[in-house]
């Protein structure tokens, strides 16, 4: 029997487990009726743990592939595309009503050796990012409904970033800007002229140079009809003195260019001693609160219509080898599936603060 067999019984498996009324309220249906989209990333290789997919299915009606989409992945080798890992994201998904964001398309990390090693001109850089763009949002064409065309592609002094696409050689637009992005985002309206394409980026939430250079960029893309429909902001938080006004604020400002904005990758890291054990017990409340406040910045806005947490349960995170160990238990679920503090604050914002907000009540 196949993985992807296996993969698709333990679907069917869910939709029985979660076709009736759930007995407790969810994040997915807090955030239907807040008018907004709750996702998570995901790994296909864990939708085979019946814990994994019960949670993912319960909670979120959201996901995005962490890896399944990305060059190295779907290209591995010159000659042939594989889409086997996205299409077991894209299924899971389908079996129980969720929306599929892709990501992402144009990265100057996470390529291929054979591309980033190839020797190749700006003029087969240009045709291999067209041929790869156009394949794979026509593959997914219908099935994701928005793609994270062009990856942090500024610096934190918001020049554009040097890299393979951009002039190292570059598709030909070396010297020339943001004109690579906007080619990005010309091909990929072309390719699928349904999807919703967003550009993405990191630190780039609050006020400052980077997220000043968005603005404007992003202003002057609509100004120029380039088909650009959102803007994705990361959020990786660990600093546990986060200042959440500025996310509000920079929240407001895209709303005004006539742009959705989508929370992408949210997690808020705690730190932690050589055991693995919190150092200070009390983050867990800090922690909650920072949860509760993001959600209270989205939901303000009409236009951020989705919250995304960079996985959902601490047993799958980046955050533990990223940072040596130093810094975790970052998400919702705790390693054994259970709803943490972050989790009651995510929801209690979700199930009143739309209300809240509407009738021009404080928290």
């Amino acid at each position: 029997m196949s993985s992807l067999t296996l993969r698709l019984m333990l679907s069917t498996v869910v939709v029985a487990a979660f076709g009736s009324t759930s007995p407790a309220p969810s994040l997915r249906e807090a955030g239907d009726r807040a008018g907004v989209l709750l996702g998570t990333a995901v790994r296909p290789s864990q939708l085979s743990e019946l814990a994994y997919a019960k949670t993912l299915a319960r909670e979120f009606n959201l996901v995005e592939p962490e890896d399944a989409m990305k060059w190295w992945v779907v290209r591995a080798n010159a000659d042939t595309f594989d889409f086997r890992q996205g299409d077991e994201v894209v299924h899971f998904a389908q079996a129980h009503g969720m929306k599929v964001r892709g990501h992402c398309l144009v990265w100057g990390r996470d390529n291929p050796a054979w591309l980033t090693q190839g020797q190749f001109t700006p003029t087969r850089f240009s045709k291999l990012l067209h041929e790869h763009i156009t394949s794979v949002m026509k593959h997914y064409a219908g099935q994701v409904f928005a793609w994270d065309v062009v990856n942090e592609a500024f610096d934190e002094n918001g020049n554009v970033r040097d890299s393979l696409w951009y002039n190292q050689p570059g598709v030909g637009l070396a010297g020339k800007g943001t004109a690579y992005i906007e080619q990005a985002f010309r091909w990929a309206h072309e390719a699928d002229p349904q999807a919703l394409l967003f550009y993405h980026e990191a630190e780039g939430e609050g006020l400052n140079r980077k997220s000043d250079t968005i603005y404007s960029r992003v202003k002057d893309f609509k100004t120029r009809h380039v088909p650009i429909d959102g803007v994705g902001l990361q959020l990786h938080i660990s600093n546990l003195n986060f200042d959440i006004d500025p996310v509000a604020t920079n929240i407001a400002h895209l709303a005004a260019l006539g742009v959705q904005v989508h929370i992408t990758e949210l997690d808020v890291s705690l730190p932690l001693d050589a055991r693995g054990e919190l150092i200070h017990p009390d983050d867990l409340t800090r922690q909650a609160e920072i949860y509760r406040g993001i959600v209270r910045a989205c939901l303000q806005t009409p236009v951020c219509t989705a919250i995304q947490t960079w996985g959902f349960t601490d047993k799958y995170s980046w955050i533990g080898s990223h940072s040596h160990h130093a810094h975790g238990q970052a998400l919702l679920f705790d390693r054994s599936y259970q709803p943490k503090q972050s989790y009651r604050a995510f929801l209690h914002e979700l199930s009143t603060g739309r209300s809240r907000l509407q009738q021009g009540t404080k928290p």
